[in-house]
Formats: C-alpha cells, sequence, structure tokens
C-alpha cells in the first residue's frame, strides 16, 4: 500500500571545529513536511542546501538531531534502514560488476530470504517494468548508462518498497538520456503507486515530473507546491531566481491597490500587478518584482488588449535592444527601456530586461525601438 510520510520539525546539525573554536552547521533546520500517498514529490535545491541529508534521512542512513520521521502514522526515527521497507536509487547506480542484471536485481529479495523459486517472477516482473528484461543474463559493463540507471530502478523496486527514494539519479546521464528517463521514472512511479522522494538540482527534472516540490534554501524550506504554482507564484526571491530565468526589479513601491491589481512604481516605469499578498503589502511599501523572460510580449497589438479581467490589463514599457542571440526556435534579447528623470532634466536613464522570443520571424537590429507589454497576472511582487 501506498505510504503517507510525515516530516515534523527535523533538524540535523554537526559540531565543526576550527582554528578558532567549534561552530554548529545546520545542515536541516526544523523542517516540517507531509508527504501523500503515491506522490511524486521532489527536493530541489542548490549543492549543499541540505536535500540530500534529509532523504538519507527519511532512509535512516542518518538519525536526526531532532523531530520524528512518521510512515503512515508509525514513528520510523530511529529504526534502522531494512525495516522502513524503502528502496533506494543511488546517483552512482551501485551495482555489482561481477552479477549478471538478474542477480544485481535479485540481490534485495535474497537478503529478505524470499525463498528461491518465488525470486525469478519478482525479478521478471521488475525488469519487465523498466523494459529491461531482455538483458537479465547481461553485466552491468555490457549496457548503457541509461540501462544501467533502469536496472537499479528495478533493484528497489522488487522488494515491493513502501517508498521510493531517489538521489539524483539522472546526473550520470547525458542530456538526451536524461530527457527520456524523465518519463520513464515518471511512468513508472505512477505505475506503480509507490510513494517516492526525489532529490535534485535539476529545475527542469523537477518541473517536468513532480506532482509536488519542496524548494531548499541553507537547510530550510523556502516554498512548497505545485510546479507550476512555484514557477509563477514564486513565494521569495530565491525561489524566483532558482527556477528559471527571470527579471528582478529593484526598488520599486506600492502606489496603490485596487482591488486584485496593485499599482507599481518602478525604475523601469509603472507597472501593474495582480499578483501579490495582499496581506503582506500595502501603499508606500518597498518591494522587489520578478518577471519571467518569456512572459514580455515584444510590439503587440495594443488595441487588441483585453478590457477584463482586471488581471489582464497590460503595462507599457517603450525602450531599444541592446543585444541579441538568435537560437533557433528563440532569441533572447537583451533591452535598455527607456525611464525618465524629470527631477534632474538629464536625459532619460536605462533599466535593462532580457526577453525571450519564441520563433522569431524577423531578425532584430540593435539599436531598434520596441514596446514592450507585460500582464499584470505576469509582475510578480517579492515583499522584502
Amino acid at each position: 500500500m501506498p505510504t503517507t510520510i510525515t516530516i515534523n520539525s527535523v533538524s540535523k546539525h554537526y559540531t565543526a571545529f576550527g582554528g578558532v573554536g567549534q561552530g554548529i552547521t545546520k545542515a536541516v533546520d526544523n523542517i516540517s513536511l507531509s508527504i501523500d500517498s503515491g506522490e511524486l514529490f521532489f527536493l530541489l535545491g542548490p549543492s549543499g542546501c541540505g536535500k540530500t541529508t534529509l532523504l538519507r534521512m527519511i532512509a535512516g542512513f542518518i538519525e536526526p538531531t531532532s523531530g520524528r520521521i512518521l510512515f503512515d502514522g508509525r514513528d520510523v526515527t530511529r529504526l534502522a534502514p531494512a525495516k522502513r521497507n524503502t528502496g533506494m536509487v543511488f546517483q552512482s547506480y551501485a551495482l555489482w560488476p561481477h552479477m549478471t542484471v538478474f542477480a544485481n536485481v535479485a540481490f534485495g529479495l535474497g537478503v529478505r530470504k524470499i525463498p528461491r523459486k518465488q525470486r525469478e517472477p519478482l525479478v521478471m516482473d521488475a525488469l519487465r517494468m523498466v523494459r529491461m528484461d531482455q538483458y537479465a543474463r547481461r553485466k552491468p559493463n555490457q549496457l548503457s548508462g541509461g540501462q544501467q540507471q533502469r536496472v537499479a530502478l528495478a533493484r528497489a523496486l522488487v522488494i515491493r518498497p513502501d517508498v521510493l527514494l531517489l538521489d539524483e539519479p539522472l546526473s550520470n546521464l547525458d542530456a538526451k538520456l536524461r530527457l527520456e528517463m524523465r518519463s520513464e521514472i515518471r511512468r513508472i512511479c505512477k505505475q506503480t503507486g509507490i510513494t517516492t522522494i526525489y532529490v535534485t538540482h535539476d529545475q527542469k527534472e523537477a518541473l517536468s515530473m513532480a506532482d509536488r516540490i519542496a524548494v531548499l534554501d541553507m537547510g530550510i524550506i523556502a516554498q512548497v507546491g505545485p510546479p507550476r504554482e512555484l514557477y509563477e507564484r514564486p513565494a521569495t526571491r530565491f525561489v524566483a531566481g532558482f527556477l528559471g530565468e527571470t527579471n528582478f526589479i529593484e526598488d520599486a513601491e506600492i502606489i496603490s491597490i485596487d482591488g486584485p491589481v496593485a499599482r507599481i512604481r518602478t525604475p523601469a516605469g509603472e507597472l501593474l500587478s495582480s499578483v501579490f499578498d495582499p496581506s503582506s503589502i500595502r501603499p508606500g511599501a518597498k518591494v522587489a518584482l520578478s518577471i519571467r523572460p518569456e512572459t514580455l510580449m515584444l510590439d503587440p497589438p495594443l488595441d487588441a488588449a483585453p478590457a477584463a479581467p482586471d488581471t489582464d490589463r497590460f503595462s507599457v514599457l517603450r525602450g531599444r535592444i541592446a543585444e541579441t542571440i538568435y537560437l533557433g526556435e528563440m532569441a533572447q534579447h537583451i533591452f535598455d527601456l527607456d525611464r525618465p528623470a524629470p527631477s534632474t532634466g538629464a536625459p532619460p536613464a536605462a533599466a535593462r530586461l532580457k526577453v525571450f522570443e519564441l520563433h522569431p520571424r524577423a531578425a532584430r537590429a540593435p539599436g531598434s525601438a520596441v514596446t514592450l507589454a507585460i500582464r499584470a497576472a505576469d509582475v510578480v511582487i517579492l515583499a522584502r
């Protein structure tokens, strides 16, 4: 049966000794999470953020400094790894080179003392699930990296774990294989219904596969939610910057809030936003903004812009192209947007934004004038 995982105020602190005395390193600091039964849940963050430490505490390889870990309400915090019925897939595959694919997958069944006659159908079922049954008699060194990763996954699945744990399983594969394995792993996890926790630092991997994601930063959770929510509605500057590319506009100030739309004064001009927490901002508040490059529209037909609802209202900015990189399906533009300097009488200063133009039909020369339109729903207010 799929398992619900509850993490209550879990911390892992290490004591470090240095030339000036000892200090405490907080690898994981007071994290609480609830992972639903059958969910494909991602722990995402940069190196050193604590995601692998948390995964290894769930597996039982590391004991928490404080807090509790529960599987279906059962406290497993101090339970040995072998008694948690978890399957683990490591970054390095960890296959025994002298053993066949079949023997590698069957190894966990032998440790659990499953009778030999019962092992073969279980192993072949697991290999069929990952589409590797025809390679059962080969050795790992006769397989590609993607095939070895499938075998490692079959070895974790064959024991029928309550929880499947994956520690950056695709990081050793080339780009094409990573894309293929993303859909395969998601297919397998959903087919089996096993509660799965997946650690990665690859944002696209998480966005394309996860049911929900926890973004970690310096041992704490920055935000938890479905991929689209985290990408389009980041709660913090860290989440906005870590998940894909974005334009940050600093030194912005809320002018007014009219229902679902806020009017903001910025160095790039006046903008509208409908993405904010009304309890955390007020007129006069200093804020930062996040605007994804692909949401900025080049030379739009402004007379066709919808008048309603309010969240679809547009802000308009004008400026010039500073530079362009053509990438085939997309062009990346850097724009200098004109902004007035009325108090000094000086010529307009420039605010710089990155814009992604999908399927560019015409070359845009540096220095050419452009108009940008931005929907209020694409301007995210980040409270400072």
